[in-house]
């Protein structure tokens, strides 16, 4: 799911580089194509979750760091990237973020083990964090205000068409070929946007950039890196082992110290005067809980649908589309309702509506037809996000003066990154606790020779990976894979009914801290196309 935001922060730059003529297409493509890779990534690795554990070996915790040390540093670093473009030049910037962008992506393409995946999917979150921002900054730099309404509506639109094939693409490539694919399709498309890069964007600064937030950035970085190792290894090594404490420990540490470390910057990455706007700290709220929800959702259901209802990975891809395609069709139409009746009641509605949408998810069992089952929770959910992205870029942007909406609209985008972080990390536990609460107590009554219960339970944190062993009789494996489905099936509700709890917050953020009054339309927060 693509965070919000992304159009506000390219519609609240300033005009730098004018693009001679002729250029335009040129920046408009290399902009596109390296925002499409981040994209099409993002989506294709959550579909590859199960042949990654297949392949590799890979539990639970494993694919977890496989999700969560790319959104670590892309989190942590997204806001820094910003600044050294800024600073530092923007072309220059966003080409490094490019070029470490594509290394990983081979790296994670050839990686033999587990292990070396998760370091380069750590290493390709850096880039992405340089090269996400740059690229937005970018088309802010060339395009004047006139030109820019269509500039954003072109990237929009083309990204919004990548982000829609990167689920079935990615899916295609992993059944028919291989999941490494789907990071080495990379590689094709950065060697483009550096070469048009090199030819054809201009470079560019900021005037009145003053620096890079770097004591921020580390102790974010530091505080986040805790509180995700600290979690997602407790469901191995347990709370009270010291490697597990001592994380948690300097994670919460690193997380309080934050904003006394922004009051003392001289350029913060997050400007704490920003938050004593109400309903900028609760867009940000609304985001955070919403976000969260989309985050633990998109982490298992490819393992739902793939692992346990038997769908094929180009099937498990193309079962999402109709939440990108709606969102993507409704968004000209939502980002007129805030001129209608005001932020605050699509703000309310979009996730009540979201929550309905993962109520739905709750009533499939295993079997059925994908458009009685699990099409008409996609829709809603779809429709649920269709009315609430606009609207909440433009709350943000109008939360805070026209001067910081640029910062405000990169924070807000950060902390949707960062909650479905934090989500993976937290809920992960649940998930797995769940699963193998429901396990033991199905297997306890199959009556199963106690060599077959110990390797059970010694793999349950494959979840519905779990394979049944080979010496056991063919009625017993039919028997014991349903029971290992039915097992994980009673985990995704669980996980679908925390994503209910979220989106209803998300709706009270809404209706507690947003202003009723009606708001001006943001600068073409999803302009014309």
């Amino acid at each position: 799911m693509r965070p919000p935001c992304d159009e506000a922060v390219i519609g609240s730059g300033t005009l730098d580089a004018p693009c001679g003529p002729g250029a335009g297409p040129w920046i408009l493509t290399a902009a596109i194509l390296g925002s499409s890779m981040t994209f099409i990534d993002s989506t294709v690795v959550n579909v590859a979750l199960p042949a990654l554990q297949s392949s590799l070996g890979a539990t639970v915790i494993d694919v977890q760091w496989v999700i969560e040390s790319y959104g670590l540093f892309l989190g942590a670093l997204i806001l820094a990237g910003g600044s050294a473009g800024d600073l530092l030049g923007r072309r220059r910037v966003f080409l490094a973020g490019v070029t470490v962008f594509a290394v990983a992506s081979a790296w994670c393409g050839l990686a033999p083990t587990i292990r070396q995946l998760i370091i380069a999917r750590a290493l390709q979150g850096a880039g992405a964090a340089f090269l996400v921002p740059g690229s937005l900054a970018i088309i802010s730099a060339s395009f004047a205000e006139k030109q820019r309404g269509r500039a954003i509506g072109t990237w929009s639109g083309f990204t919004s068409i990548t982000a829609a094939m990167g689920p079935v693409l990615g899916g295609w490539l992993i059944e028919h070929a291989s999941w490494r694919w789907a990071f080495l399709l990379n590689l094709p498309l950065a060697i483009a946007v550096i070469a048009i890069s090199l030819a054809r964007v201009p470079e560019s600064r900021s005037r009145t950039a003053k620096g890079v937030d770097w004591l921020g950035t580390a102790v974010a970085t530091l505080g986040l890196g805790g509180l995700v190792y600290g979690f997602i290894e407790s469901s191995s090594r347990g709370l009270s082992h010291p490697l597990v404490y001592a994380s948690l420990l300097v994670g919460a540490a690193g997380l309080f110290s934050f904003p006394l470390v922004e009051e003392r910057a001289t350029s913060p990455m997050v400007p704490p005067e920003l938050f004593r706007s109400r309903t900028f700290t609760g867009a940000n709220l609304l985001t955070f809980f919403l976000y969260a929800a989309l985050g633990i959702f998109f982490f298992v259901i490819p393992l739902n649908l793939i692992q346990v209802q038997g769908y094929t990975s180009t099937g498990a891809g193309a079962a999402m589309l109709p939440l990108i395609l709606l969102m993507f069709i409704l968004s000209r139409w939502s980002g007129g309702l805030v001129v209608s009746y005001g932020p605050k009641l699509p703000l309310i509605a979009g996730p009540l509506i979201a929550a309905l949408g993962f109520l739905l998810f709750t009533i499939p069992a295993i079997g059925g037809s994908y458009w009685t089952t699990f099409f008409p929770a996609f829709l809603v959910l779809g429709l649920g996000m269709a009315v609430t992205v606009a609207p909440l870029t433009t709350v943000v942007m109008d939360s805070v003066g026209q001067d910081r909406s640029g910062t405000a609209s990169g924070i807000n985008n950060a902390v949707a990154r960062v909650a479905g972080l934090l989500a993976i990390a937290v809920l992960g536990i649940v998930i797995l606790h769940a699963f193998r609460h429901q396990l033991d107590q199905q297997l306890a009554n199959l009556g199963i020779a106690p060599a077959v219960r110990q390797q059970l339970d010694a793999n349950s944190i494959k979840l519905a990976a779990l394979e049944v062993p080979v010496d056991v009789a063919p009625a017993m494996q039919a028997t014991l894979k349903a029971v290992i489905g039915r097992s994980f099936l009673l985990a995704f509700r669980l996980a679908a009914w925390i994503c209910v709890v979220l989106a209803v917050a998300s709706a009270a953020c809404a209706r507690w801290l947003i202003e009723s009054r009606a708001a001006a339309p943001a600068p073409a927060p999803v302009p014309a196309r």
